[in-house]
């Protein structure tokens, strides 16, 4: 069943927090027809049917997540869809991403119709589905690249499966430069990257197999050397080392038009949080030494790195619980993509419209579709947020077994509640008192 229609809402007394145009103002925020209608200020003529009470907290754009596994509604029924979505909107993110490396993989028009038109129905947050750029992401023969972007893939990707033919990737760059099409790429050497943590010293001790910075750094070369030759725009996902971050800086320095983003993972954690080969650190890109983790969040910092991202998968108890080489990699994130964007711009003192651009307006500009914006005539995407209160995920205990920000002995205070959502207008979760 589609929502209702939005009506004239009225979201009083919070502080409007925008990113994109880094302003602060306390105020209203009135809304109509799915659209902003009225900033820090009511319209004269506007009457609301609901009115929100945001006294006390912040009104911010929704969060914008560039790489979220939600599933396929055919894989997992159309219900885990629905929850999923669900899930992100609970916790402030009104569009997400998904890449291709769903099951089946969307490597064909009929299954991006499937999935976006099983988004659509339940009316929760926005889903926007990456093309496979190889059938079956075997890397082997491009997909029908036309079609898929006409069944409404923003973009191709190979998710985490690495094209090995550079003549391949190459190709497929020519063709998505004349169709100005974006290419989404996990930069990893197809050889060096089948390992299971980072190389280093740690990783050596366990016995574990490493993947080296070099698997992440000779694909970025390959990468940006193509991207000369063809002038296409390539987003880069799930940057990991300082190694790499160096390598960005020099392209965008040099006018590339290329965009990266990291996850929160690797934002925060290091290899050590693997303990004791524990599987909720089993993670790709894997958890590298705490220079490199440094250097991310630096590059975060100072816009070398564009977004931040929650890299959610939809990981089981059961897969968790094998050992650390057989375990499901990836863990659970939309549940904490705000938390750790709030927990990251407190560590560096960051003023919070300009740290929130990671996560709201800079993300909105990588899709290129509306801006993530509090501004009139902008898409009513929404949230309210005490950011005083505590997560509430920090005691759900069955998220424990699914992340390794449950597992961490760092002291982790993982703040801001999200009191109500909103997409196009249309409110799709509101907290209970």
């Amino acid at each position: 069943m589609n929502a209702p229609a939005p009506g004239r809402i009225l979201i009083r007394g919070g502080t409007l927090l925008d990113p994109a145009t880094l302003t602060e103002k306390v105020g209203d925020l009135a809304i109509a027809e799915g659209q902003i209608v009225g900033f820090a200020q009511t319209p004269t003529s506007f009457q609301a049917d609901h009115t929100i009470d945001a006294s006390g907290c912040c009104v911010l754009p929704g969060l914008v997540d560039l790489r979220a596994r939600v599933g396929m509604p055919a894989f997992y029924g159309s219900g885990a869809l629905e929850h999923e979505l669900s899930l992100a909107a609970r916790y402030g993110i009104t569009r997400l991403v998904c890449p291709p490396d769903t099951s089946p993989a969307l490597d064909e028009p009929g299954l991006v119709h499937m999935l976006l038109h099983a988004a659509q129905i339940h009316g929760q947050a926005q889903l926007h589905a990456l093309g496979a750029l190889t059938r079956r992401l075997e890397g082997t023969e491009l997909a029908s690249l036309h079609t898929l972007a006409r069944a409404g893939c923003i973009g191709f990707s190979q998710g985490d499966a690495p094209i090995a033919n550079s003549q391949m990737l190459h190709r497929a760059m020519q063709y998505a430069a004349t169709h100005q099409q974006t290419l989404w790429l996990r930069p990893l050497d197809a050889h060096l990257g089948k390992g299971v943590a980072a190389s280093g010293p740690l990783c050596t001790r366990m016995g574990l197999e490493g993947v080296p910075v070099a698997a992440e750094t000779i694909a970025l070369y390959t990468i940006f050397e193509l991207v000369r030759a063809t002038g296409v725009r390539v987003h880069l996902q799930g940057l990991s080392s300082a190694a790499s971050i160096d390598l960005m800086r020099w392209a965008k320095k040099e006018g590339l038009p290329v965009s990266c983003d990291i996850s929160i993972n690797s934002l925060h954690l290091t290899d050590t949080d693997i303990g004791f080969f524990d599987s909720r650190a089993s993670l790709s890109p894997p958890l590298r030494q705490q220079r490199d983790r440094d250097a991310l969040q630096k590059a975060l910092a100072d816009g070398t790195v564009d977004a931040l991202v929650s890299d959610h998968s939809r990981v089981s108890k059961d897969g968790k619980a094998l050992p650390f080489t057989s375990a499901h990699v990836g863990a659970r994130g939309l549940e904490l993509l705000l938390s750790l964007a709030l927990h990251w711009q407190q560590q560096h003192k960051l003023p919070l419209a300009q740290a929130l651009q990671c996560v709201t307006s800079k993300p909105a500009a990588i899709l290129g579709q509306h801006s993530a914006s509090l501004q009139v005539g902008q898409p009513a995407d929404v949230c309210v947020v005490n950011l005083q209160a505590d997560n509430a995920i920090n005691t759900d205990e069955a998220f424990m077994p699914l992340s390794p920000f449950a597992a961490n002995s760092s002291g982790y205070a993982l703040q801001g509640q999200v009191l109500a959502t909103l997409v196009a207008g249309q409110i799709c979760y509101a907290a209970h008192s």
